[in-house]
């Protein structure tokens, strides 16, 4: 997450973010020109960022001299970036069901649903209900729902999602959230009750995890 304790450093690792969204690639010499910044403290802003996944480096052959060092956006850090990705699905949803019924978007989450369940599946296999939740939790992280795993002193694990990628989407649809947890049970092979959502105007979204009554 792009999460830092001082709001200055949050606001210069975004100007970093945003000079590399404009230049494409940098290194960190020019930054350190553009940002006013010592050579130092522009090294540990970078070093920040690439650890957290929102930038890369590699090596830029110069015409002479020894190669630099040039800084670019991963596929994540481009992600920073807004995007009308939810306007367009909406745009398409509501012309399919218009055309085709509700009956073909409900078949899409499910299908969705079904893609989802045979990519994470053998990611759980041997795995016990702990060993389950936390690799449903790094599923999760990767696809942009920032999910964090705990458990409960009664033994509960508890499955928090601070981030909905699809969250425009599933307002409108609720299929969405239904598959979703549909999908959650199926994986984990447990009992699974969401206790707050983030489309129906929760803050997050939270999972109550239970071992399934007879395991």
């Amino acid at each position: 997450m792009l999460i830092v304790k001082r709001e200055e450093e949050r606001t210069t690792r975004e100007r970093i973010l945003f000079m590399l969204k404009q230049q494409g690639t940098m290194t960190a010499r020019e930054m350190t020109a553009e940002l006013g910044l010592t050579g130092m403290a522009i090294r540990r802003h970078l070093t920040a960022l690439e650890q957290d996944g929102w930038i890369e480096v590699r090596e830029a052959r110069a015409t002479a001299g020894r190669p630099s060092a040039v800084y670019h956006l991963t596929v994540r850090g481009d992600s920073f970036f807004p995007k009308s990705y939810s306007s367009l699905t909406l745009e398409l949803l509501e012309e399919l069901s218009d055309s085709a019924g509700s009956g073909v978007v409900d078949a899409l989450f499910e299908s969705r649903r079904d893609k989802l369940l045979r990519s994470g599946q053998p990611q759980m296999e041997g795995q016990d209900l702990a060993g389950r939740v936390e690799e449903l939790a790094r599923i999760q992280n990767a696809n942009g729902y920032m999910a964090d795993a705990s458990q409960e002193s009664d033994g509960t694990y508890v499955l928090t999602e601070l981030n909905c990628p699809i969250v425009q989407v599933a307002s409108v649809y609720k299929q969405a959230c239904r598959c979703e947890l549909e999908l959650f049970r199926s994986l984990l092979q447990a009992d699974v009750e969401r206790t707050e959502c983030y489309a129906d105007g929760g803050k997050k979204c939270t999972y109550q995890i239970r071992e399934a009554a007879g395991n």
